[in-house]
């Protein structure tokens, strides 16, 4: 009967809400989520402050991880340490975490979904930045608690020196709510703060000039601004991430893809198999072969192509039925002061400078303590050494340690810590020389003191600190951006956020182009024989290379007659000595089709104009205006005849002459007057009547005072004065610039050409020779020409011309 005392009835609706709160709660904040101060759930920072406690530091040999996973189960997370396990092995894998904050030494997994090694066979210690996270921690500069058993003291919060929860993001399931931040790159994030420090009214817009968005361990392209605007302004949002591919030949006219990075967690063996999957039920036809050629210097998967499809095609196919594309669900949500909330990023980083604040006022006090301490003790001890005679007699004289102290305390006015430091005192500190440091260690004592009251007095000094502190850290550990932003198809860019800047653009005849910002060109002029501004193959030439603004317009002309815009800045910027990104990667261009020309275009205006040529004669006049609409898939520029293809596009102002060149030799120079303006629709009019088997090849802008460079098949060329080449009315046959015979071969190259340039052949097996223009014989339109390259059984494919000037300032030819 006593037992049955002891029950108590209860309505078990309210005990199930009232129990269910309790553990929903105890997920919330002991669990899943992190704190909003250093970025880490409660067992994350406890395997930190256990690797700390064990002086596994990185300057120290690896040690067992099942060692590290025990220490932490029994003294501060009592539950499975396979969980405990798992979180360290994240922490470790550089393609999980952008900062990783443990060193792992064995099978700590792979992006394939490989599973790490059990933890009695992996070693662990922290890695260097990880000593950040705890810097100072001795300092009283956190807040400790008790353990789970009540038996030690935890770390509530580490003193996390770097913004750890924006930097390396962090994602957790709870009840009833769910957080996902992104990782980002450190530099960005403590340039961030460094604004917010200088100016704490800095709106969001002033910070995403600054921190751009997200940058995963894994790299990848983050398409639009869109979704990290609305993210960052409303802790929401979704981020569309792409993989980075290009498209590249593979020989005999075949194309390949080449993946050389993921979206952040995508599991590479997956993807792999998801295509071979699509490919194995016929969802997408054109795949060949698909190989994972990945090794420890980066990630390769290479899918071969058919030859007759179109690999844009293709590529826009595995982003919509694999995880090449994917979304990250941006869900900013922290514990503040215990409290589960949804954060913009200036919330985050708003939070992390009171944190720093704080750690900084208390390191600061800390010491200050001390430092009042040592110098109490100091000027004990110089009091003692000023009447030495006198503390000798009286310890002398004293019966027992405790009968000194209290005669030192009443005769000379000190305090017990200074009467039993003058007890301690050994009598090497009677020297003259140890009176000295003592004196000295005490002036220095004072100056301390008077700093860090300073400091303390004044918030703004203590944010200064902050301030150095954070570039020292962004200085020792900082690096550069992994994930490529650019403009999503669909949105409108807001060009506010990208920086204005004159840049250099430069496109080989193979199709690769890069831009690279002038100042950086500019900087290697230093006279000279200059240095590679782009790697090329050897049979591959700059085409074109042309300063302009990062905001305006570039127009590409393709042999088809089709025409595709893009702005300056969504050309990747890449290194000096970087051979490109095939042109295919950024416009939507068909199988065979090729650039042959871009117009670099800051407004389109009606009183500029479009002039084009094509290889059956035919020429064209359109303004400029009508190109100012144009699709991301290109549209037409002029409609072509069957057969016909587009030899060249030249931006005019009405008032120019134009000079166009045959294969066979001819020749026509005329006022592009007599070209009636044109839709953009029209076929065109006459330029040049041409010979039975004959096309043209070139067509170029007169500039008066310069030359007609003519070049042959089998390599024999020479330059001829402009005044040579009549005026004539449009449409007639011109005149004859060079006779053919077979031991010369057809012409393959007619430009206009001036002194101070330089011209590069390349040959059908890849030769490639390099002549002043200044150095090839001038003669007449009748002359037979010289030879410019000695050929075995080869024939020119190729001529450029290279700006001398420019290039030997920043250039190594190739323009």
């Amino acid at each position: 009967m006593p037992d049955m005392q002891r029950i108590q009835e209860v309505n078990i609706s309210k005990e199930m809400k009232s129990s269910f709160l309790d553990y929903a709660m105890s997920v919330i904040v002991s669990r899943a989520l992190p704190d909003v101060r250093d970025g880490l759930k409660p067992v994350h920072r406890r395997i930190l402050y256990t690797l700390y406690e064990l002086g596994m530091t990185p300057d120290k040999p690896y040690k067992k991880s099942s060692r590290v996973v025990g220490n932490v189960t029994a003294n501060y997370h009592p539950h499975g340490d396979v969980a405990v396990y798992d979180a360290m092995v994240r922490m470790a894998q550089d393609f999980s975490y952008r900062y990783p904050l443990v060193d792992g030494h064995g099978n700590f997994g792979s992006i394939d979904g490989d599973s790490p090694a059990a933890m009695r066979y992996t070693e662990a210690r922290m890695a260097p930045i990880t000593m950040e996270l705890l810097r100072d921690i001795q300092k009283d500069t956190i807040d400790f608690g008790p353990n789970y058993d009540g038996q030690q003291e935890e770390p509530l919060v580490l003193p996390s020196r770097f913004p750890n929860l924006i930097v390396n993001g962090a994602s957790g399931i709870a009840v009833g709510m769910a957080t996902n931040i992104p990782p980002h790159n450190l530099s960005e994030v403590i340039d961030g703060i460094l604004l917010l420090l200088d100016n704490p009214e800095a709106t969001i817009e002033d910070l995403m000039r600054i921190i751009k968005g997200p940058d995963f361990p894994t790299g990848g392209i983050i398409l639009g601004h869109d979704g990290i605007r609305k993210s960052y302004r409303t802790g929401r949002g979704s981020i569309r991430i792409r993989a980075k591919t290009r498209i590249e030949e593979a020989g005999s006219g075949k194309m390949r893809i080449v993946v050389e990075e993921l979206p952040y967690q995508v599991n590479k063996a997956k993807l792999v198999e998801k295509i071979a999957e699509l490919v194995r039920d016929k969802k997408i036809d054109g795949i060949t072969d698909l190989r994972d050629e990945s090794d420890r210097n980066g990630m390769r998967v290479v899918i071969e192509l058919r030859r007759d499809v179109n690999p844009r095609v293709i590529l826009n196919n595995l982003y919509k039925h694999t995880s090449l594309q994917s979304s990250f669900g941006v869900n900013m949500l922290a514990l503040v002061d215990g409290q589960p909330q949804v954060l913009n990023i200036k919330s985050i980083l708003s939070h992390y400078i009171d944190h720093q604040v704080e750690v900084i006022r208390r390191r600061t006090q800390y010491d200050l303590n001390k430092a009042e301490e040592r110098a109490h003790i100091l000027e004990g001890l110089r009091i003692a050494l000023d009447q030495i005679d006198e503390v000798i007699a009286l310890i002398r004289a004293s019966a027992t340690t405790a009968e000194a102290r209290t005669g030192l305390m009443e005769k000379f006015g000190l305090s017990e810590k200074q009467a039993q430091a003058i007890l301690d005192m050994r009598l090497h500190r009677l020297t003259g020389l140890e009176r000295e440091k003592i004196e000295a260690e005490y002036g220095e004592l004072q100056k301390l003191i008077a700093k860090l009251k300073d400091i303390l007095a004044d918030e703004a000094k203590i944010r200064g600190v902050v301030r150095d502190e954070l570039k020292e850290i962004k200085e020792r550990y900082g690096d550069e951006r992994r994930t490529m932003i650019k403009a999503d198809e669909d949105e409108i860019e807001d060009e506010d956020l990208i920086p204005e800047d004159e840049v250099a653009i430069l496109l080989t005849q193979r199709g690769y182009i890069k831009r690279m910002p002038l100042s950086t060109y500019r900087a290697q002029r230093r006279g000279g024989k200059g240095i590679t501004g782009m790697g090329t193959r050897e049979d591959d030439l700059v085409q074109h290379m042309f300063v302009t603004h990062s905001h305006n317009h570039l127009l590409f002309f393709s042999n088809k007659g089709k025409v595709y815009r893009l702005k300056a800045y969504e050309v990747p910027e890449l290194g000096r000595t970087a051979r490109g990104t095939p042109v295919i990667n950024l416009i939507q261009i068909d199988q065979g089709e090729r650039i042959e020309a871009v117009i670099p275009v800051k407004e389109f205006l009606d009183n500029q104009f479009l002039f084009f040529a094509t290889a059956e004669g035919i020429v064209k006049k359109t303004a400029l205006s009508e190109f100012e609409n144009i699709r991301r898939n290109g549209l037409f520029a002029i409609n072509l005849r069957d057969g016909d293809e587009l030899v060249g596009v030249r931006l005019t102002d009405g008032n120019q002459e134009v000079l166009m060149g045959t294969r066979q030799g001819m020749s026509i120079r005329f006022h592009e007057m007599d070209v009636r303006e044109m839709g953009r629709s029209a076929t065109g009019v006459k330029g040049i009547t041409l010979g039975e088997d004959d096309r043209v090849i070139d067509m170029d802008i007169v500039i008066p005072d310069k030359y007609v460079l003519i070049v042959t098949r089998n390599g024999y060329g020479k330059r001829t004065p402009m005044e040579e080449y009549r005026i004539q009315s449009r449409g007639g046959k011109g005149i004859k610039t060079l006779s053919l015979t077979e031991k010369k071969g057809d012409v393959v190259a007619h430009k206009v050409v001036s002194e101070d340039e330089d011209l590069m052949i390349v040959t059908q097996s890849g030769i490639v020779i390099r002549l002043k223009i200044a150095e090839i014989s001038v003669m007449g339109r009748y002359a037979q020409g010289v030879k410019l390259i000695s050929l075995d059984e080869d024939e020119v494919s190729a001529v450029a011309r290279v700006h001398r000037e420019e290039e030997e300032d920043g250039e190594d030819g190739n323009q």
